[in-house]
């Protein structure tokens, strides 16, 4: 492999998150050439460029020019996206999943009311649609479990006369019995099936219209179920495109900053006065990119009288991690102050009196400059920069927090008078 290459790939590989997820290797005109699930994407596709490889491996590492990836929240779920991925795409390298009829599948029967089951071998009467194959036994049977927690559906080879315990838990709707039409019971069917196809922004925006119809025709139980439907989603599906940002904003972030690993909870601060009065801060906590509210914060400001923004900064800076310290508290990986030199010089005076080894960054309003150091050169990221859109992201929140802690003080003073 051209050395350029492999430096310009490894770099790649080192950007991949430590999630689960699915992998799409690509040659130098965009084509998929491989698709691969991971428990860890880094450690997966790393294991590629640092072990002993077979000819067939090696022809593959020889034409990859790209590497994309797919987070997921569960390896099961990996199993599902890769067979959607591999069945769509056909990749020259996935011959097994392509050729090998060993592998078990997801069928549905072809009946008013179809049976979803997994099974070994696909039957020559077109009986059954059929999905996968998945090799992962076990993940496979984890993925069709979440997958019956949130649909619910038949499984029953022959139907009943009447609803038995599946239906009692919420695993299947009972068509058995009545309980839904035939119209309702083939939307559940589609649904399952964007599923497993992987099109899961498909099925997101579908049951959401759905819900929202619901909603407004006042059928506030079937809304429900859809909100519930949404929600079960959620913690399976593959990753969103948001959830994709995400991580791509934090890996970021780690690269622009030199850290050593993903900043996956980020802590900022704002203070908010005026004109001395009701002087207050606030300190906002990020957890993987989207607002832990649970450990949100409110300070009174307690010992600075008048208008002394650093000194006020400096209080609840040494409360929070005093705080932490005497009750052997994890700290944040990152610690982000609104403003410029002058603000992060105090934040790194008040951690180096605590003798914490905290990273701690400011971010200026006027150019959106990052600096890393009170004594270095600012970092000025492009606007569509994700590293930039995160920041800015947990800035405005901090500033958010502490401007309506602020008029809740001002609202309590001329209540009170």
């Amino acid at each position: 492999m051209d050395a350029s290459k492999d430096k310009s790939l490894k770099e790649k590989v080192s950007l991949l998150p430590d999630f689960p997820g699915v992998y799409i290797f690509r040659d130098k005109d965009a084509n998929v050439l491989y698709v691969g699930k991971a428990r860890s994407l880094k450690k997966r596709v790393q294991s590629y460029f640092n072990r002993p490889l077979n000819t067939k491996t090696q022809a593959l590492l020889s034409k990859i020019a790209d590497i994309d990836y797919l987070a997921t929240d569960s390896e099961a779920q990996a199993l599902v996206q890769e067979a959607a991925l591999i069945k769509e795409k056909l990749p020259p390298y996935n011959i097994s999943l392509k050729d090998d009829k060993s592998f078990p599948l997801i069928c549905i029967s072809h009946e008013d009311f179809p049976l979803v089951r997994i099974c070994r071998k696909k039957k020559k009467t077109p009986e059954y649609r059929y999905f996968g194959p998945y090799p992962n036994v076990k993940l496979l049977r984890q993925a069709y479990k979440a997958m019956r927690g949130i649909f619910g559906f038949r499984s029953c080879l022959n139907m009943p006369r009447k609803s038995c315990l599946y239906y009692r838990i919420h695993l299947c709707q009972a068509p058995c019995a009545g309980k839904i039409s035939q119209k309702g019971y083939s939307r559940v069917i589609d649904d399952i099936i964007l599923f497993l196809e992987g099109r899961h922004e498909d099925l997101v925006f579908k049951l959401s219209q759905r819900m929202q119809a619901a909603a407004k025709a006042e059928n506030f139980e079937e809304a429900a179920m859809l909100r519930d439907q949404l929600a079960a989603l959620a913690q399976v599906s593959s990753a969103s495109p948001y959830q994709s940002q995400r991580l791509r904003e934090s890996e970021e972030l780690r690269r622009v900053l030199g850290l050593k690993r993903r900043p996956v909870r980020i802590e900022a601060f704002d203070v908010s006065n005026i004109s001395g009065q009701q002087s207050c801060a606030s300190m906002v906590s990020f957890f993987e990119g989207r607002p832990d509210k649970n450990n949100y914060r409110r300070f009174r400001i307690k010992t600075v009288q008048g208008i002394n923004d650093y000194s006020m900064l400096s209080e609840v800076i040494g409360r929070r991690y005093r705080r932490l310290i005497e009750e052997n508290l994890a700290m944040p990986d990152l610690i982000l102050i609104d403003g410029g030199k002058g603000q992060l010089s105090v934040a790194e005076r008040q951690l180096k009196d605590l003798q914490l080894k905290i990273t701690v960054i400011s971010l200026a309003k006027e150019n959106e400059d990052i600096f890393t150091s009170s004594r270095g050169e600012a970092k000025r990221l492009n606007l569509d920069s994700p590293a930039l859109l995160l920041l800015q992201r947990i800035r405005d929140e901090a500033h958010r927090f502490a401007l309506a802690y602020h008029h809740i003080l001002r609202r309590k003073k001329l209540i009170n008078r």
